[in-house]
C-alpha cells in the first residue's frame, strides 16, 4: 500500500502530477476565466460541469466566488479597491500571500454578488460545491493516496499550491509587476514571457488586460497560447464556441481616404492604434532626440520611453520628470501633444460619428504637417486602417 493501486515508479509519479496539475490549469483558465468571468467563449455542459467538478477536487474554489473577485480587479485595477494588486500591496505580499488575498475578498459577500452575475446557480452549485467545497479537496487526498500511496500525500499537496502559487501569486503579482507589454493598458499588467504554456497561456497578462474579453490571448505572431490551442481543439470537436477574440488592425497602403471605415477601424482598437503609436513614433523620435552612443543618454532613453508608456499610473514626481524630459526636445513634445489628441478621439463618447471623422481627419491632416517624420509617416498609414476579419 506505500505505492498504492497503480504501483509508479517515482518518476512515472512526477509525469502523472504535472499531467493533473495542467488539466487544473486549463480548467481555470478556459472555464474560470475565459468562459465565466469573460464570456469570451462558451463551453458544451457536458464539459463546463467536468471543468466545475475538477476544480472542487483540486482547488475547493467556488465558481461565483472566483468570477465575483476577477471581475472586481479588472473594474478596479491597480487601486486600493483591487483585491490584489502588486502595485499597491507590494510584489511580495501578492506572491506569497495571494490566495489569502483572494480569500479575504470573498467574504465581501456584497461583492461578490455583484460581480458574479451569469455564474453557475443550480443545485450541485448551491448544495455541493459551494457549501461543501472543503470535501472536495478532502477527496482529492483519499483518491491520491489509493492510487499512489504514500507518495500520493505529497501529490496532494502540490496539487493543493500549484494554483494558490501560480495564479494567485505569479499571475497576480508578477503579471503587474515586471515583464514586457505589448499595449498601453491604464494598469500595470504585463507579458510574464511569450510562451503560454506553464499557466496555461495567463503568462500573457498585458495582452489579456487589453482585450479581457478575448478567447486568444496571445497577439504577437512569436507568442505562444496554450488555452487558445485547447479551445479550438475543443471548438473543432463541437465542445465549444468562441465568441470573441481580439481584432487585428489591417493596413492598406493604398487607401488614402479617411472615412467611417477607418474611424471604426481606429476606435475600435484603442490599444493597438496607441502601441502603434509608441512604437512606430515614440521610441525612434526618443531614440534619434535623447540617445547616442554615449551609457548616460541610453539610460536617459530608457527611463523617457518607461515614461512615456505608463502614464496613467505616473505619480507626481514621474509627471515632473517626463516635462523636464520634453523640454529638452521640441520634436519630442510635439509627439507628446500629438500622442494626448490621439487618446482624446477615445474620450468624446458622446460625439457622433460624423463628428469623430472630422476630429480624425484633422488630427492626420496637422500630423503629416509637423515636419516630425515618424509622426508624419504614422499619420499617413492610419488613413489605410481597416480591421481584419478573424
Amino acid at each position: 500500500m506505500t505505492t498504492g493501486l497503480l504501483d509508479l515508479s517515482w518518476w512515472q509519479l512526477i509525469l502523472v502530477v504535472l499531467l493533473l496539475t495542467h488539466v487544473t490549469i486549463v480548467s481555470v483558465t478556459v472555464y474560470l476565466h475565459r468562459c465565466q468571468a469573460h464570456r469570451a467563449l462558451d463551453l458544451h455542459p457536458l464539459l463546463a460541469h467536468f471543468f466545475r467538478f475538477w476544480l472542487w477536487l483540486t482547488t475547493g474554489m467556488v465558481t461565483r466566488e472566483w468570477v465575483g473577485v476577477h471581475r472586481r480587479h479588472h473594474a478596479r485595477c491597480e487601486t486600493s479597491e483591487d483585491p490584489h494588486s502588486p502595485q499597491v500591496l507590494g510584489l511580495k505580499k501578492v506572491l506569497w500571500e495571494g490566495a489569502e488575498l483572494y480569500r479575504d475578498a470573498t467574504k465581501r459577500e456584497d461583492l461578490i454578488e455583484r460581480y458574479s452575475r451569469g455564474t453557475p446557480d443550480d443545485w450541485i452549485e448551491t448544495h455541493l460545491y459551494r457549501r461543501y467545497s472543503v470535501i472536495g479537496v478532502s477527496a482529492m487526498l483519499v483518491i491520491d493516496f489509493v492510487l499512489f500511496g504514500i507518495p500520493g500525500i505529497a501529490a496532494w499537496a502540490v496539487q493543493m499550491v500549484w494554483i494558490p502559487f501560480f495564479a494567485a501569486g505569479v499571475i497576480n503579482g508578477v503579471g503587474h509587476y515586471a515583464g514586457y507589454r505589448n499595449f498601453q493598458s491604464p494598469d500595470a499588467a504585463t507579458n510574464i514571457v511569450p510562451w503560454g504554456i506553464v499557466i496555461g497561456g495567463e503568462e500573457l497578462h498585458n495582452n489579456h488586460h487589453a482585450f479581457a474579453s478575448s478567447a486568444r490571448l496571445s497577439y504577437k505572431w512569436y507568442e505562444f497560447d496554450i488555452g487558445w490551442f485547447y479551445i479550438r481543439l475543443l471548438e473543432i470537436l463541437g465542445m465549444a464556441k468562441v465568441r470573441k477574440v481580439a481584432p487585428k488592425i489591417r493596413v492598406i497602403p493604398e487607401k488614402m481616404t479617411v472615412d467611417l471605415d477607418t474611424v471604426s477601424a481606429v476606435l475600435g482598437n484603442r490599444l493597438q492604434v496607441l502601441s502603434n503609436f509608441a512604437r512606430q513614433v515614440v521610441r525612434p523620435v526618443l531614440k534619434a532626440e535623447l540617445c547616442d552612443s554615449e551609457s548616460a543618454c541610453r539610460k536617459k532613453y530608457r527611463a523617457a520611453r518607461k515614461l512615456l508608456a505608463n502614464q496613467a499610473v505616473l505619480d507626481a514626481a514621474a509627471r515632473e520628470k517626463l516635462q523636464r524630459i520634453l523640454q529638452e526636445s521640441q520634436a519630442l513634445a510635439t509627439v507628446y501633444q500629438y500622442q494626448q489628441r490621439l487618446s482624446q478621439l477615445w474620450e468624446r463618447t458622446a460625439a457622433s460619428q460624423e463628428v469623430r471623422l472630422e476630429s480624425l481627419q484633422e488630427w492626420i491632416r496637422q500630423a503629416e504637417a509637423t515636419g516630425v517624420d515618424a509622426l508624419e509617416r504614422f499619420a499617413h498609414q492610419l488613413r489605410g486602417y481597416t480591421v481584419k476579419p478573424r
